[in-house]
């Protein structure tokens, strides 16, 4: 199947305007609407490395070309490189993305109190990295800072800054995520970053949706400057879906309009930024990846763009929220 490509910024690498993101699927517990009913009780390390490799090859057969993953993700590299391996897929077929900056501490148990660990040190750097190429190999071809925020001085850092330009050297495409209310400000400093006189990151990956919006101008200036853009969450941990607070009202006209899932309004809003890439779409199953897919070929209407700005919250309320949502 054929799906519109996209040049990933400076970066250089080929990608398609969805991807797939691991973060649900590599680990027994995340957040996320209706996670039991897609997973069932069965959330075994076998299983979900079956379940990870059933929605790669439904992704790459519906022409995605672009998987996300991170350290922090259980076992979510493990898996991935093992399906690239056994389909004897070619560097960059698809496009490979990992993170490093979190560990996954949960210990393959639902009952967890802690499942991640934030660590963005020069010697977290050193030995993720490792860890990841161990896992992917030649395939990974981004490297994000996980979540880079203002309190853990990731940015500052000359040490991390010296090591990622050091990668870079190598041929690795260097990026980094954001998360929370301060997102625009992160954005905005990383495009001022130089190393010897280099902008350090081709990319940045950033939470926009039809609630939280508040990134939007960043992401807009960090495209316009040569960086790729790789959209999070576009369905809020499933609040915009069919099982999500969010169904009723103008989202629900609007699918019913089109005569297509909730999701697929949602992502298709989020495809309407001519500054978004990438999407990611965070399916758990086949049939979820589907109805996701279905935004690629939803035209909204300038009317109905408008009409759902009315689903917008204050930034510091959609992040509260997110923060008290439970892991299932």
């Amino acid at each position: 199947m054929e799906m519109e490509g996209a040049r990933l910024g400076t970066s250089g690498l080929k990608v398609t305007r969805i991807g797939i993101g691991l973060a649900g699927i590599g680990r027994p517990a995340y957040l996320g609407a209706g996670r039991d009913d897609e997973l069932g009780a069965d959330r075994s390390i076998e299983f979900l490395e079956r379940r990870t490799h059933e929605l790669l090859d439904a992704a790459y057969q519906a022409g995605v070309r672009y998987v996300d993953a991170a350290r922090s993700y259980g076992l979510a590299e493990r898996f991935l490189g093992r399906w690239l391996t056994d389909r004897a897929r070619p560097q960059g077929d698809p496009a490979v993305g990992s993170k490093w900056g979190y560990a996954y501490v949960g210990n393959w148990s639902m009952e967890a109190g802690v499942n991640e660990v934030k660590d963005h040190s020069v010697d977290a750097l050193r030995r993720q990295y490792a860890e990841s190429r161990a896992e992917l190999g030649d395939h990974l071809l981004l490297y994000q800072i996980h979540s880079a925020t203002w309190e853990t001085g990731v940015l500052d850092d000359l040490a991390v800054l010296d090591e990622l330009a050091r990668l870079k050297e190598r041929g690795m495409a260097i990026g980094l995520t954001v998360t929370g209310t301060g997102q625009s400000d992160v954005i905005r400093q990383s495009l001022e970053m130089r190393m010897d006189g280099v902008r350090v990151f081709h990319t940045v990956q950033a939470t926009w949706n039809l609630l939280e919006r508040s990134a939007g101008a960043a992401l807009d200036e960090a495209h316009e400057a040569g960086c790729g853009v790789i959209v999070k969450e576009a369905l809020a941990n499933g609040r915009l879906t069919s099982l999500g607070d969010q169904a009723a009202g103008v989202l629900g006209k609007v699918a019913k309009d089109h005569r297509v899932p909730i999701d697929a309004v949602s992502i298709a809003a989020v495809l309407a930024n001519p500054w978004a890439d990438v999407v990611l779409s965070g399916a758990i199953g086949v049939d979820q990846l589907a109805s996701n897919l279905q935004a690629l070929t939803l035209q909204l209407s300038a009317n109905e763009i408008e009409s759902l700005r009315e689903l917008s919250e204050p930034s510091t309320a959609y992040w509260s929220r997110r923060q008290s949502q439970a892991w299932s």
